[in-house]
């Protein structure tokens, strides 16, 4: 049954996801201006996401409906409803001159809609086959899991997490389909247990970035268990910092440090970055607790962990289960800056690992670890009375779009919030400006997801 939705697309030449997806965002904007509802301008859809709507398999949750009712000019029920007739949805009339470059045009569109019709079937038929074997999991669907779970861990730090949400979970539930169907043997089962654990440590992730702490534990502990049915050291240590990282932004870091702690005894004696995270974080949990001696004993181990460490498969992977030097700058400062202060050591430290984000490569380079970057070095500049240069570093963090806002980089921003309310700069216009700032940022945290 082709609807009117798909019709309308097709007129418009949106069929290309980014396309649409451009179009979705520029509506949902324009509708929280309108409507005064700021949550709807961080609103967007994945790829799957929007071939569901396309294709009929799946409903708009009730802000999606709004923006694509905004989007088209219909209500949902007549986007989802076949076209009463074509005459309706007329295409504008060419221009004169302009024959050429509209049989171009239309042309591309049926490419594209070919194309898009071609990768929808391609999806429906490996669900197909993962599920068609019946006595055996085979290479093809193990290649398929491995590839979603590689891609996505290796983008998450990159990427708004509405972009990927959508494959994670369906990657997660495939995962577990095929645990819960007993035809994996016993290798099979245990590689399948460490990919479980990945993909339940990345959903903690998620549930945390949407400051939902208690199902990111839930998540995380799962992950832990899976790591564990693994015998993947490196993975349950991972999983012990994850823990510890929920923790710490929670406001518990007795938890967080204790979390680490535990991380690095279940590691061996050599180990991938994963053994650096660890020690960073106890830096940085130690310094909310104020133990000075004990964040410069953890930073000490920090050093001396990055020294020790072998590459491995975490490493390889990269993204979320790496912990590359640019975040080890960012934790480290944020240990000094949390000491607090108003010595040049934190500014100092801040202020490379600033450096370390504006110059890191792609592949080490993250969103959210970058914003804490600069409001670590915001908050240094506060101590030392430098308004003006805490405004300079607070500025990108500004610049990130809602989709970005996730719960650390809230948190994160409300610090520096915090620090300016109680400094001798808050009466100053400048130091206004910037809280008022920062409370239109705090206030608009990662929206709700589109699914």
């Amino acid at each position: 049954m082709r609807t009117l939705l798909q019709l309308l697309t097709a007129q418009r030449h949106w069929q290309s996801y980014p396309t649409f997806k451009s179009q979705f965002e520029r509506s949902a904007r324009e509708l929280a201006e309108i409507e005064g509802t700021p949550h709807l301008a961080g609103l967007s859809a994945s790829e799957r996401t929007y071939e569901r709507w396309y294709s009929g398999e799946s409903t708009p949750v009730p802000d999606a409906r709004r923006v694509l009712a905004h989007m088209f000019g219909h209500s949902i029920d007549e986007l989802l409803a076949p076209p009463v007739s074509a005459a309706h949805h007329p295409v504008a009339a060419p221009q004169a001159g302009r024959a050429e470059h509209t049989e171009h045009s239309g042309s591309d569109a049926d490419l594209q809609e070919m194309g898009r019709q071609a990768a929808m079937a391609a999806s429906r038929a490996l669900r197909y086959a993962v599920m068609a074997e019946t006595n055996s999991i085979g290479p093809e669907t193990f290649d398929h899991i491995r590839d979603e779970v590689t891609r996505i861990g290796a983008a998450y730090p990159r990427v708004a997490l509405h972009e990927i949400l959508s494959d994670l979970t369906e990657v997660h539930e495939l995962v577990f389909r095929l645990l819960e169907s007993g035809r994996a043997t016993p290798a099979q089962g245990v590689d399948l247990q460490l990919l479980a654990s990945m993909a339940c440590g990345m959903l903690a992730k998620a549930s945390h970035d949407l400051a939902d702490p208690k199902s990111a534990m839930m998540q995380a502990r799962a992950a832990y268990v899976c790591a564990d049915q693994a015998g993947h050291d490196g993975m349950r240590a991972w999983v012990r910092g994850l823990q510890s990282l929920i923790a710490y932004w929670a406001g518990r870091p007795g938890d967080a440090a204790a979390y680490a702690a535990r991380g690095t005894a279940a590691l061996a004696t050599r180990s991938g970055s994963v053994g650096v995270w660890l020690a960073a974080l106890e830096a940085r949990a130690h310094a909310l607790l104020g133990d000075v001696g004990e964040v410069r004993t953890a930073v000490v181990r920090v050093e001396d962990a990055r020294d020790a460490a072998v590459r491995d498969d975490l490493d390889e992977i990269g993204g979320i289960l790496a912990f590359p030097q640019p975040r080890q700058a960012y934790y480290v400062a944020e240990a000094h800056v949390l000491l607090g202060g108003n010595g040049t050591e934190a500014e100092r430290s801040a202020q490379e690992a600033v450096r370390a984000y504006a110059s890191a490569p792609v592949d080490e380079w993250g969103f959210g670890d970058m914003a804490g970057a600069h409001t670590n070095l915001a908050l240094a500049r506060i101590a030392r009375g430098d308004l003006e240069g805490a405004a300079e570093a607070a500025a990108p963090v500004l610049d990130l779009p809602p989709a970005q806002h996730n719960h650390g980089i809230v948190v994160s921003a409300r610090r520096v919030h915090d620090a300016l309310a109680v400094s001798p700069l808050r009466v100053e216009s400048q130091a206004r400006d910037l809280r008022a700032q920062l409370e239109l940022f705090t206030s608009t945290p990662t929206p709700a997801l589109s699914r």
